[in-house]
């Protein structure tokens, strides 16, 4: 079997984003969220530069994929931030505790 380098970079892209989202639903803990909106992420960058290849036009992919980059690590450091301020006032990672803020 030979498969062209498009083709895998779909399968990974697709598993990448299996993984992420089964990880998002089904995760409880504050830092695995965090780490499944990375790997959602990360499937998302390899989808970018993968549609560029396919597409001959790698520098757009490549563009696209330095964006989201840079967005993914903001949201990882505020979401990490938020996560540290959460444990302090709340004293659990727990996803189902953060209703307790609004009161």
């Amino acid at each position: 079997m030979d498969y062209s380098i498009t083709t895998l970079s779909i399968i990974g892209v697709l598993g990448l984003l299996g993984v992420g989202l089964y990880a998002l639903l089904a995760s409880k803990h504050l830092i695995k969220v965090i780490i499944a909106l990375q790997i959602l992420a990360k499937g998302a960058i390899l989808a970018f530069v993968a549609a560029g290849h396919a597409n001959g036009h790698v520098n757009v992919g490549q563009s696209l994929a330095l964006t989201v980059i840079v967005a993914d690590t903001i949201v990882a450091v505020l979401g990490l931030s938020l996560a540290v301020q959460a444990r302090r006032h709340l004293g659990s990672m727990n996803i189902r505790s953060l209703s307790n803020l609004k009161r």
